[in-house]
């Protein structure tokens, strides 16, 4: 578990670079959702880039799109391409790592970028697994703003109608969206009721920061039958960085220097105190001297 929860910071360490970099990105959003990614792929997921084609792989979709660039830092820390282009490229000029997924990109299974689709995608594909005779799971992380989308609430329905146990979505719950507060722009309380309304099973997350509580909350969904599992990760957006923490305007923020600096020495902070692995030294990837932006 440690080593989870020190992946996970060496993870925004890299998101840091990678916006600050590209002088883009939802650096806000990355940090809340890191954790979630980091468990299903280091800790639940049967994914490898040594047999991405797999047809008994687990599927993920990313539904909240716009944070591609934490999805890419993971997937590059899992091998299936060079982390450090994605840093040095990402939404730069002809770059395969723009700033949303795409399939261009090692590892990605959908595009994804206009909300309210993964979840459709999900069943489907859940679905297609059962109707295979498949093992395979099908996981989707969609976020909270994102349920203001009605075709959720189709998939969900659908979902529970099929009895898709072998389906997971999570909701990244950071109560924060582009514009203010979620419950401000369109309420979407009470979520939980909401899916189980529909015949799912729900697995409230009360820390979805927490790698051990999203771990045994993954564990269990897996173990679940007749149903679909939500799991419902209360998340703080820009979490661990303290200046960028529930605060809507790191949505879509963009670093300074001194900002960038800051957030860096606190994640660093962050990573020499955790125990578990030092499975890459901090700090590695340059900083100021090699942005290829100009300073906002």
């Amino acid at each position: 578990m440690d080593d989870l929860t020190k992946r996970a910071y060496g993870l925004r360490r890299d998101i840091i670079e990678e916006v600050y970099r590209s002088g883009a990105g939802h650096v806000g959003g990355d940090l809340s959702v890191i954790d979630i990614l980091t468990v299903l792929y280091f800790g639940v997921m049967n994914v490898s880039p040594n047999d991405r084609e797999s047809p008994d792989r687990d599927r993920f979709f990313l539904s909240k799109g716009h944070c591609a660039d934490a999805l890419y830092m993971v997937l590059g820390e899992k091998g299936f391409f060079d982390k450090q282009e994605a840093i040095d490229t990402f939404s730069a000029y002809g770059s395969k790592f723009i700033g949303h997924p795409n399939r261009d990109v090692p590892g990605i299974e959908m595009n994804s970028g206009s909300l309210g689709h993964g979840l459709a995608l999900g069943v489907g594909t859940a679905l297609a697994a059962k109707m295979d005779g498949r093992a395979y799971r099908t996981y989707v992380v969609l976020g909270d703003g994102e349920m203001a989308e009605g075709s959720n609430y189709e998939a969900m329905m659908a979902a529970g109608h099929y009895r898709l146990d072998n389906l997971c979505a999570t909701v990244d719950l950071n109560r924060l969206q582009i514009s203010g507060k979620t419950a401000d722009v369109m309420c979407s309380d009470d979520l939980a009721g909401k899916f189980r309304a529909f015949g799912w099973h729900v697995t409230e997350v009360e820390d979805g920061n927490d790698c051990g509580q999203l771990l045994a909350a993954y564990e269990a969904a897996a173990a679940y039958r007749e149903k679909p599992t939500a799991v419902i990760a209360h998340t703080v957006k820009g979490k661990g960085v303290s200046f960028m923490e529930d605060q809507a305007g790191w949505h879509h923020g963009v670093l300074k220097q001194e900002q960038y600096r800051r957030a860096v020495a606190e994640l660093e902070e962050k990573i020499q105190s955790l125990p578990g692995e030092q499975w890459r030294e901090p700090g590695k990837r340059g900083g100021a001297e090699n942005r290829k932006t100009t300073e906002a």
